[in-house]
């Protein structure tokens, strides 16, 4: 027969000793932890059919401290050279105390879950000045010390930005909105109500400032090149074969 007085379980017990653990294994986050900077991640446009939103954004970001459980550095298959260019393809595990993500986040009711981290929400790294994405929360793991869980594992990989709105506060987190995205809404003419200004044509289309060259965002940028030295083929209604000119 198990212990009662710790192995803990249904009507069986006591909380102290669960509550002394628990303490114990947030005080050594805090030891041997990092401070990273935990952002929920917000629906913008979500698609009840296949149950996404590719608009995503993050406007809020709390202080948690986590423990990287890659001590010898991240994992993963590293720097790779691909038809592409050179892809960075690092992962990490991080380990967060429930009750910490409880009190700073889940019960602020600012992510799509209130439970748990969910996949998909980012982790900013300051040390490396990097960003993870949530790929699997393991809950389970380790699993029921002394009847109880404390922990949430967050295998994470190198987040790949898609010019998706961070907007925190926090300049050093917000720096990579305002140095690499490609977002065209953000250089808008506005009118005094925070309405785009709009061209009259048949599709109404925004006024965009003359600050906009991607060249300038991007240096790796060939849309001028494409633009100068190859012909686009048309396959609008109006001609659908492309090659043949319509009168």
């Amino acid at each position: 027969m198990i212990n009662h007085y710790f192995q803990s379980g249904f009507n069986i017990g006591r909380s102290s000793e669960q509550y002394l653990v628990e303490d114990i294994i947030i005080e050594c986050l805090k030891i041997y932890g990092f401070e990273t900077f935990y952002l929920p991640r917000k629906t913008v446009n979500r698609d009840n059919v296949l149950t996404e939103d590719p608009l995503n954004k993050f406007d809020s970001n709390y202080m948690l401290e986590m423990y990287l459980k890659n001590v010898n550095g991240f994992e993963g298959e590293g720097d790779l050279l691909t038809k592409f260019g050179v892809e960075i393809r690092d992962s990490a595990t991080f380990v967060v105390s429930r009750r910490r993500w409880d009190q700073e986040v889940g019960r602020d009711g600012n992510a799509i879950l209130t439970t748990r981290p969910a996949e998909g929400d980012l982790i900013y790294f300051p040390l490396t000045k990097s960003y993870f994405e949530i790929r699997k929360v393991r809950a389970l793991d380790p699993f029921y010390q002394v009847g109880k869980l404390y922990v949430y594992e967050l295998d994470c990989e190198l987040y790949q930005y898609s010019s998706e709105a961070i907007d925190t506060g926090n300049a050093a987190i917000d720096d990579i909105e305002d140095s690499l995205s490609l977002d065209i809404s953000q250089y808008e003419v506005l009118l005094e109500s925070g309405d785009a200004f709009l061209l009259e044509y048949e599709t109404p289309s925004s006024l965009i400032l003359e600050s906009y060259v991607i060249r300038d965002i991007d240096a790796a940028a060939q849309n001028e090149d494409f633009d100068d030295n190859f012909s686009v083929i048309d396959f609008s209604e109006k001609n659908p074969f492309g090659e043949v000119y319509n009168q």
